[in-house]
């Protein structure tokens, strides 16, 4: 079995890619998350999840690394993780009763063979009509903090959600079944 490295420490692509069994390490490395100007989101998410999967790359020799980076885009705003209480509140007020997209950015190297493949997935999300003080409750919450859109739809943010439209696993932050294709054109076949 080939190495397989994971260069996000994010608890939910973690969980993700143990749902399906894939044995893998983790490693991820601290690089620049600034977004070049003009840049569309597309590509920002695809440039984000390279520079971490080469950043670990540069250091795992006959590995197959996988970056990848989820944003949250609403009125063709990319909305980052809340600064702090306040700032969730104000993305939840702004999501409530319409939609935006999530994009995850994903790239995947073979560090014996310099293969890239840089690739990405798009759900639309629409949030139900939220009022002030379920908005309130669920930024008091904490689960907000540390999430693109200010929401987890894999925990209480759910319940803010009355619909997706494509990979729900995009949303949480891996569009699983479009890595595992890719995934195939490095002889790793999740499903054998």
């Amino acid at each position: 079995m080939k190495k397989i490295i994971l260069a996000s420490s994010s608890p939910r692509r973690l969980e993700i890619l143990r749902q399906i069994g894939l044995r893998f390490e983790v490693k991820a490395h601290e690089v620049d998350e600034t977004i070049p100007a003009g840049m569309q989101p597309h590509q920002a998410a695809c440039e984000l999840a390279f520079r971490k999967a080469w950043g670990t790359a540069q250091l795992e020799p006959g590995a197959i690394v996988i970056g990848a980076d989820t944003i949250v885009v609403h009125e063709n705003l990319i909305l980052g993780k809340p600064l702090d209480q306040s700032d969730a509140v104000e993305t939840l007020r702004s999501l409530s009763g319409s939609d935006h997209l999530v994009i995850t950015g994903f790239c995947v190297i073979e560090t014996a063979t310099g293969k890239v493949v840089k690739a990405n997935e798009t759900t639309r999300v629409f949030f139900r009509q939220l009022t002030d003080a379920e908005i309130n409750a669920y930024a008091e919450s904490g689960e907000p903090m540390d999430k693109a859109g200010s929401y987890a739809i894999q925990g209480l943010g759910a319940v803010l959600v009355e619909k997706i439209d494509g990979c729900y696993f995009n949303v949480v932050g891996l569009p699983i079944s479009q890595l595992s294709q890719v995934l195939k054109d490095f002889g790793v076949n999740i499903l054998s």
